[in-house]
């Protein structure tokens, strides 16, 4: 296990638990009538109820900025900070960030925020929906030094949604690979898009090369399967299994949230 990773999460298997935005200024699906402070209404009422749940970690998203950008807006950034300072004094467990698909926003938004870690698409060659995709995980992490956050722990999605790699080596190739060359503090195994889980075949492939490195599963947990998956992988992302009727686009459901972490100690001992 990576020191940054300890520091941050421990010595368990964390679950960490997605604070989804409400689309940002300047997204087509933005709610003008609402505003920000609609944006930070539903973050605060989501981010109170997973940690009432007893979730190790949050993570805040723009998931609904639609569609997807490499390049995001300035306003995106900002306001992103500007909700997560608003509510930085409610805050009581360790959070990251992750601007779609952004590596560099990313970086920015968690040195402004004091985030402890981020997740994003730091390498790899892919054809994705939103066009050719060619992350510089170079770039990103001298960035994120440049800021001062040399202890900011990076969280390496390397099985892109909405994307199809052109890279051919397999999955678990590919993850090792990732680990010699660019120095990531986590690996995260994905579905084929939001809200769909990866391949357990694929979890224990890339768990079974990486022995020493953590390895969490980043989509489509469910109640029915973190028991499975938390046997195999480091930890978990989840969000729309906790949300009201399991859809990734509804608020936090409070009894769904309490239901998956009485589920997720119990697989992990505790």
């Amino acid at each position: 296990m990576t020191e940054k990773f300890k520091r941050v999460f421990g010595e368990g298997k964390p679950v960490i638990a997605m604070v989804h935005l409400g689309a940002l200024p300047g997204a087509p699906l933005h709610d003008h009538e609402k505003g920000i402070e609609g944006l930070v209404e539903g973050a605060a009422k989501d981010l109170a109820a997973l940690q009432r749940a007893g979730v190790d970690a949050v993570m805040f998203g723009n998931e609904n900025d639609r569609p997807y950008e490499f390049a995001v807006d300035a306003a995106s950034t900002a306001t992103m900070a500007y909700v997560i300072g608003r509510l930085r004094s409610e805050i009581t467990v360790p959070f990251g960030v992750n601007v779609l698909w952004d590596p560099m926003s990313s970086m920015a938004l968690a040195a402004a925020t004091g985030a402890a870690f981020v997740r994003e698409i730091f390498t790899g060659t892919y054809a994705s929906d939103m066009g050719p995709w060619t992350p510089d995980a170079g770039k990103a992490v001298r960035y994120r030094d440049r800021l001062g956050r040399q202890d900011l722990a990076l969280l390496y999605n390397v099985s892109a949604e909405f994307a199809y790699s052109l890279d051919r080596r397999s999955l678990a190739d590919r993850a090792r690979s990732t680990v010699f060359s660019s120095i990531p503090d986590a690996i995260l195994v994905s579905g084929a898009i939001t809200g769909e889980a990866a391949e357990m075949s694929d979890l224990l492939a890339v768990k079974n090369v990486l022995p020493n490195t953590p390895v969490l599963a980043n989509t489509g947990v469910k109640h029915e399967t973190v028991g499975e998956v938390l046997r195999v992988a480091d930890g978990c992302i989840v969000g729309s299994s906790l949300k009201v009727d399991g859809n990734t686009w509804n608020s936090v459901d409070p009894d769904r949230a309490a239901e998956f972490m009485r589920i997720a100690r119990a697989a992990r001992g505790g």
